[in-house]
């Protein structure tokens, strides 16, 4: 893990990889549970007999979105502020491609890098590359370009 010693600090690594997270596996339990969660219960992620029969990739996968949702998750074992804002806020993603499926079982990671901080009214906006990496596999899983706005 990367520590920074505040926002000054990491506006100097704009251009440049942060680090890689944990890995972290994604079970079927993970799966239907999130299949539970947005009511997305679609055979290919939940239905582990018909994909072994019916599915290009002989087991299921999980859902974009869950791939997508972890990511908070793990960037935060990427990089450590140590002089924390009084807030950090979730500002959105500018652009989101999924690349290679999930199957259930695999371990995903977030590599991150900063693409640029700038300064705003209301705080400093971060404009992140985050990409998940499949564990063995050459191809990511997934790229998005997140925002985060850290308020002082």
């Amino acid at each position: 893990m990367r520590e920074v010693a505040d926002i000054q600090e990491l506006a100097t690594l704009a251009g440049q990889e942060i680090g890689a997270g944990e890995w972290l596996e994604v079970s079927q339990e993970r799966i239907n549970q999130f299949a539970d969660a947005t009511n997305d219960h679609q055979w290919i992620h939940v239905d582990v007999e018909r994909c072994k029969r019916e599915s290009p990739f002989g087991t299921t996968i999980a859902h974009g979105f869950l791939t997508l949702s972890l990511i908070p998750g793990l960037t935060r074992l990427a990089s450590c502020l140590k002089k924390t804002p009084k807030r950090t806020l979730n500002y959105g993603l500018n652009r989101v491609r999924f690349v290679t499926p999930v199957v259930a079982g695999s371990r995903v990671r977030a590599r991150v890098s900063l693409i640029e901080v700038t300064q705003e009214k209301r705080g400093w906006l971060a404009r992140w590359q985050i990409t998940v990496e499949i564990e063995g596999q050459e191809k990511p899983a997934c790229v998005a370009e997140t925002l985060s706005m850290y308020v002082p």
